[in-house]
């Protein structure tokens, strides 16, 4: 449907309220100068995002910002829903998508840590039939891969799996959220990989994958797990698979601006996140909080540590931040960024990056609008979260980035 006059009018009203969940331990906030950041510039991304709300090219968002571990700007703009008014608020939930896989390579890094694999073991070793796959090849016929893929290529997408969205995938039918994760490595070894593990860098189902090796290291299923080793340590009591009832009030809808102007609802799954799927997706399952996901974020800037909780040891979160691609396979990628086994991007080349970027930044986003940022050098971390189709309308992510880097003093 298209935005009504009558809910843009409501937006102004709506700009400023906030409602964080009570149950939920919260970062300290200060001032933007107390942390070394330019009110004036940091004031900024209000209006911008007040902006891309009233031309309609989203119907409302929340951004943080956070620097030395303390919350510097944190504004909810707009709705979360155009049909009923409902504001957007701090406590809003969103389908965080692609951001999960970092909380998945999280997952699996814990399990390291704790013996049960390394990272150079076959895939098969664990999921038996992995052993089974074959590569495609020009001519369509199959033949065995020249190594078996191994976890560290899972955390690096160069295992030579397709995407989810993928040609191959869809034809096959080999991802549904109403599917088990056995089920759905069963459909993924039915498909030839792309190329050869190790190869190349092929963004993929992959962090899904790893979600099913958790479960068979752990004895527990992958929501399970991450609850009671990452959510719960770190207070993300809003972070899960699925909404309850009593929170569905909460959840963003998502939308896409319609050719005449307003916004139309975009339906992204058909097994809605309103309720427990079958299939806990480490690749994109999790709906979550931008206050949910600072903290997330600052745990991993805080080297594995965060609000007296250790979820990794300052050595693992040092390796999985930093590129993890060999060389040959880190110059096919553009924009001077690398990819981490924390199923981040990186930078590691300042000069073809995006301007003001430094080396070290990791970040990652989601197909439906969301995306995090971390700047070790300068102890900063963004959360930005809305819902829509195209997910990041007028490069308003980069736009954002460019702000905060601005502001910084120190």
């Amino acid at each position: 449907m298209k935005t009504s006059n009558l809910g843009l009018l409501f937006l102004a009203g709506w700009l400023s309220l906030t409602s964080p969940t009570s149950a939920q331990k919260q970062m300290d906030r200060v001032n933007p100068e107390t942390v070394g950041l330019e009110p004036a510039i940091i004031a900024q991304i209000t209006p911008l995002l007040e902006d891309m709300v009233a031309s309609q090219r989203l119907s409302g968002a929340v951004v943080g910002v956070a620097k030395h571990g303390q919350i510097a700007y944190l504004e909810a703009v707009g709705l979360q829903d155009v049909q009923s008014l409902a504001p957007m608020t701090e406590s809003t939930l969103f389908r965080i998508y692609s951001m999960t896989k970092a909380v998945s390579a999280v997952a699996t890094m814990i399990l390291h840590e704790e013996g049960h694999f390394e990272l150079s073991d076959p895939v098969s070793r664990y999921l038996p039939e992995f052993g089974q796959v074959e590569v495609l090849q020009a001519d369509g016929s199959t033949r065995p891969p020249n190594q078996a893929a191994t976890i560290e290529h899972l955390l690096l997408h160069t295992a030579g799996l397709s995407h989810r969205r993928s040609a191959e995938y869809r034809e096959a039918k080999v991802r549904s959220r109403s599917i088990t994760l056995s089920q759905l490595v069963d459909n993924v070894v039915s498909v030839p990989l792309r190329s050869d593990p190790g190869s190349e860098y092929l963004y993929s189902i992959s962090p899904t994958i790893l979600g099913r090796l958790v479960e068979v290291w752990s004895g527990q299923s992958f929501d399970e797990f991450v609850e009671e080793r990452i959510l719960r340590p770190l207070g993300m009591s809003d972070t899960s698979f699925w909404v309850e009832p009593g929170d569905q009030d909460r959840l963003a809808s998502v939308y896409s601006p319609s050719d005449g102007g307003g916004l139309n609802p975009y339906a992204i799954e058909e097994v809605p996140f309103t309720e427990r799927p079958a299939l806990l997706e480490g690749a994109v399952g999790l709906v979550s909080t931008v206050p949910d996901f600072l903290r997330f974020s600052q745990m991993l800037l805080n080297y594995g540590e965060f609000d007296g909780a250790r979820i990794l040891s300052r050595n693992t979160v040092e390796m999985i931040t930093q590129n993890g691609l060999p060389h040959e396979i880190l110059q096919t990628r553009a924009g001077g960024e690398g990819w981490a086994l924390g199923n981040v991007s990186v930078v590691v080349d300042e000069t073809a990056a995006e301007q003001g970027a430094r080396a070290g930044e990791y970040r990652w986003n989601g197909s439906a609008g969301t995306g995090f940022w971390v700047d070790p050098t300068t102890e900063t971390v963004i959360v930005t979260m809305w819902q829509s189709s195209p997910s990041n309308p007028n490069r308003l992510r980069e736009r954002i980035r460019t702000l905060v880097r601005q502001a910084i003093q120190d």
